[in-house]
């Protein structure tokens, strides 16, 4: 090997190539590194936030962010956003030479959660205040996503009587119940609920609609009819 004239230059312009390399990497990560070069000079929101408070995001990026443009911890910036009040998602890019570019993807509320918290139109529950009139979700820690989506097809269901929900329980044993905005209870069960619930739709304008005002529950649980008040209908 030694004596291999070709092969000795070979590994020779290899190894010279390699220091060069590694000076070159260690030159940029010492400029990139530099406190006084590639300054960040502005944070950009790239919508106008409707729930989330513009200053609070302000707040959260002068106290995250260090460093210059390439140094910048940006996954950092965007976990601190993320924990804001009606903030779902956080996306941040730089934008060359000084500026980053932060676009907020606010929760939009569907409903109370248990009467601490709020769930969205994906089913995810979350902290934030708001004075809106929204109907009350009620279940375990991790039914906020099947509440939501059957709180859409009860909806769509009950708008042919243009009836509105004002709360939808599941319970510990998988049970549904339904209150109206009237306060109207509807018990729908543990099964081929949407089933019980057109059945409803289709006697409610010839047997209930009259006394709505007056009916504290219906039981819909019953194979071949209903109970109003505890008397069953047949």
């Amino acid at each position: 090997m030694w004596d291999n004239a070709p092969l000795l230059r070979n590994i020779t312009s290899a190894l010279i190539g390699f220091s060069v390399l590694a000076v070159l990497c260690g030159a940029a990560y010492y400029i990139v590194h530099l406190p006084g070069l590639f300054p960040l000079h502005s944070v950009r929101l790239s919508t106008v936030p409707q729930r989330v408070v513009a200053q609070e995001v302000l707040a959260v990026a002068r106290n995250e962010v260090n460093g210059n443009f390439f140094t910048v911890d940006i996954e950092r910036l965007r976990q601190s956003l993320e924990k804001l009040p009606w903030v779902r998602s956080v996306t941040i890019r730089r934008e060359f030479p000084d500026r980053l570019a932060v676009q907020l993807e606010e929760h939009r509320a569907l409903a109370r959660w248990n009467g601490s918290a709020l769930v969205n139109m994906q089913g995810e529950v979350f902290s934030a205040y708001t004075e809106q009139i929204l109907p009350d979700f009620i279940g375990q820690k991790d039914d906020s996503g099947e509440v939501a989506q059957r709180y859409g097809e009860f909806s769509r269901q009950l708008a042919a009587l243009n009836l509105q929900v004002a709360q939808l329980a599941l319970s510990p044993r998988h049970a549904w119940q339904l209150r109206l905005s009237s306060g109207m209870v509807l018990e729908l069960g543990r099964e081929e609920m949407q089933q019980r619930l057109a059945r409803f739709v289709a006697v409610y304008p010839y047997s209930l609609a009259a006394q709505a005002g007056s009916v504290r529950y219906v039981d819909m649980r019953y194979r071949n009819g209903f109970a109003v008040g505890g008397m069953v209908k047949s």
